[in-house]
């Protein structure tokens, strides 16, 4: 019988997705997910559709549950921009208000941020970043909102924590934020048109030094930070534990697709890719692929935003080493063999 129950706030996004997954096969525990959509896959969970931006229908639709044990914070409106700020707070404050005062038996609310806490977004910053760094220029959601907790927290029984990860990806379809279906359907238009599966950012990037976050590892790593005593009310950065440049990655990814790597060639993928959907629907057609549409495989402003990086981007993982958890992935043959698991499952050619 379980005896935690999770509340996963934004259950079909590339994080929220994986991490109902990966609760679902844990025999202690319940799940139930908020999500604008209906999920697409088998789970024992119990998904709830709810405008967590309306207090009222967060009220009726979360009102009842007063047995939740853990709150998973993995929702997202928006980039970290000014204008997106109250929106992303509120994602956080209405559900909590609602479900926090009557769960008597909370023990811990995590919640999803990442190296944008850093500073990342906005130019070359300190690197390795380490929890304990100082916080850079605002606006900057991740930060109200952790605020929200530090002073929410104040008397309570129950805890908060915050992970950081970097460029998340995963096996999660309908998840535009996803990296790995961005460079899934970038190689399937270009093999389509013939060219080379030339790298589509900045050259400083394609040499930087990189990271990324394995979903199946953050999925882990929040379950752990949910229920490791130390953590409570501590911050911790989640990447696979170690780092890679493009230039040694992009070859295997040529390989991986049958294609010529080509020679760098900076685009803006959200414009040079806005009118492909055409060619992608061609490639379905041909191979054979699920009829997930165009516009919801990939978001080419977010592949801009990784590929354009022409700085390093590292995160320290030394505090969540010393906390206790000590698991990595090869970056590297992680994405090539995520990519093969979307090819298996007809996600791509």
């Amino acid at each position: 019988m379980a005896s935690k129950k999770a509340l996963v706030i934004g259950g079909l996004g590339v994080i929220g997705r994986r991490l109902v997954q990966h609760l679902s096969g844990l025999p202690d525990w319940e799940t139930v997910a908020v999500s604008r959509r209906s999920p697409d896959f088998e789970s024992r969970a119990r998904f709830i559709s709810a405008d967590l931006l309306d207090r009222a229908d967060t009220a009726a639709k979360l009102g009842e549950l007063g047995d939740i044990t853990h709150i998973f914070y993995a929702g997202l409106d928006g980039g970290i921009h000014a204008e997106n700020v109250e929106r992303n707070l509120a994602l956080l404050v209405n559900p909590v208000e609602v479900v926090e005062p009557q769960a008597p038996g909370l023990q811990r609310i995590v919640l999803m941020q990442g190296g944008k806490a850093y500073g990342r977004h906005l130019g070359a910053f300190k690197t390795p970043a380490k929890e304990t760094d100082p916080r850079y220029m605002t606006p900057n959601f991740y930060y109200d909102q952790e605020d929200f907790l530090r002073d929410r927290v104040k008397g309570k029984a129950w805890t908060w924590s915050a992970l950081r990860p970097e460029a998340v990806g995963g096996f999660a379809v309908g998840n535009p934020l996803n990296l790995l279906l961005v460079l899934g359907v970038y190689a399937t238009v270009l093999r389509e048109l013939g060219q080379p599966l030339r790298f589509p950012g900045k050259p400083g990037a394609y040499h930087a030094l990189t990271q990324m976050t394995d979903a199946e590892l953050l999925a882990e790593a929040t379950v752990w930070a949910a229920t490791e005593p130390s953590c409570g009310n501590e911050a911790f950065n989640i990447t696979n534990g170690d780092t890679f440049r493009w230039s040694s990655l992009w070859p295997r990814l040529a390989d991986f697709f049958g294609m010529d790597p080509g020679q760098p060639l900076t685009l803006t993928l959200a414009t040079a890719m806005r009118d492909k959907a055409p060619i992608w629907d061609r490639a379905v057609q041909r191979h054979g692929l699920r009829p997930y549409s165009y516009d919801s495989m990939a978001n080419w402003a977010f592949g801009d935003f990784i590929l354009h990086t022409d700085w390093d981007v590292i995160l320290s993982d030394g505090k969540r080493f010393r906390h206790g958890f000590t698991r990595t992935f090869d970056s590297e043959d992680r994405i090539i063999e995520t990519l093969g698991r979307f090819r298996a499952e007809r996600i791509i050619p």
